[in-house]
């Protein structure tokens, strides 16, 4: 049996093609009688659309690329949800890539989402190239970097980490720690230096001595093997609370302690930065500041939606979406 078609719909309605086009497109106004027969219609003859066909003729295809390093990395599935769900209800499909941090693969990602007309492109990474920031640059199609490193004209700058981080300082103060040592990588992202300068603001309110030292990066390994060196500042600077720009270098210090038979809160404080969802389960359970991916996702792709549907906004004058963050209520171990 064939397929119903839109000539069937209009048919079994009793209205004209066009109307069946007009609510299905809901492209101009149908009177609400005219509406609920090509709705029965449709209902009744089972009848789907041609979509490929359909995004021919009116030049869309309602549908965003999104790019990620690795889906299987927490923070990015959380963000993933938030992009899928808000372009779901704005009747958006998503065209899922991971790239695993290569920059062949992001560019042969980006030039295939190109050909198949993807609307829009939301990149998830973390130090995306400047080799994918430029091919984009060339394209016509907006786009939005989710990025924790980036820093650029079109960057999704969602999080203020600067408040963050001076909010975070503040709580561990008020848990009676004067001594407080900031652990963050070497790289001079500008993120993890906002970070830093909110932790400096926070110390240099309450009248307290700063304390920095730099890891190679923000991985666990990277976190213990600064251990040595992190232990030793702990000794000569009285340190009793250590606050690691990234869970993940928390986790390593943590580690690096354990094996030391130093232990966690007991000895020393260690908190972390980003909501890591190993937080919760991590023994003993890590003090960090909560980052609502969920809702970075989310507002990305509303602030891509407005601009496809709003031609005149460009990227440039896109107002950055501050997500509300937290301290995670269960940080008792880090009271003085």
């Amino acid at each position: 049996m064939s397929q119903p078609t839109i000539k069937d719909v209009a048919k079994l309605a009793g209205v004209s093609i066009s109307t069946v086009s007009r609510v299905m497109n809901d492209s101009k106004p149908v009177s609400e009688d005219s509406r609920k027969k090509v709705e029965d219609a449709i209902k009744k003859l089972d009848f789907k659309r041609n979509e490929l066909a359909r995004s021919l003729v009116m030049k869309r295809s309602n549908i965003i690329g999104v790019i990620v390093k690795d889906i299987a990395i927490p923070y990015m599935a959380e963000i993933i949800r938030g992009l899928e769900e808000v372009g779901r209800q704005k009747k958006y499909d998503i065209f899922l890539s991971s790239s695993y941090g290569n920059t062949e693969s992001e560019l042969e990602i980006v030039d295939f989402m190109f050909r198949k007309q993807a609307e829009g492109i939301i990149i998830v990474g973390e130090n995306i190239s400047n080799d994918v920031i430029y091919k984009l640059k060339e394209n016509t199609i907006p786009y939005i970097f989710i990025d924790k490193f980036y820093d650029g004209d079109f960057s999704s700058n969602l999080i203020d980490y600067e408040k963050s981080a001076y909010q975070m300082t503040i709580e561990i103060i008020k848990r009676g720690h004067k001594n407080i040592l900031f652990v963050k990588d070497d790289k001079d992202y500008k993120i993890e230096k906002l970070k830093y300068e909110g932790y400096k603001s926070a110390i240099r309110e309450y009248g307290l001595n700063i304390f920095h030292i730099n890891a190679d990066d923000v991985h666990i390994e990277d976190g213990y093997n600064l251990g040595p060196k992190l232990l030793k500042r702990v000794k000569e600077d009285k340190i009793s609370c250590i606050f690691a720009a990234e869970d993940d270098l928390a986790f390593g210090i943590i580690n690096y302690f354990y094996d030391q038979k130093i232990r966690v809160p007991d000895d020393i404080s260690v908190a972390g930065f980003g909501g890591s969802k190993f937080a919760e389960i991590y023994k003993p359970t890590l003090a960090t500041f909560q980052i609502y991916y969920y809702d970075i996702g989310a507002g990305a792709m509303s602030k891509l939606i407005k601009i496809l549907k709003n031609k005149s906004l460009s990227k440039d004058t896109v107002t950055p979406h501050l997500v509300h963050c937290k301290m995670e209520e269960s940080v008792g171990f880090l009271n003085k």
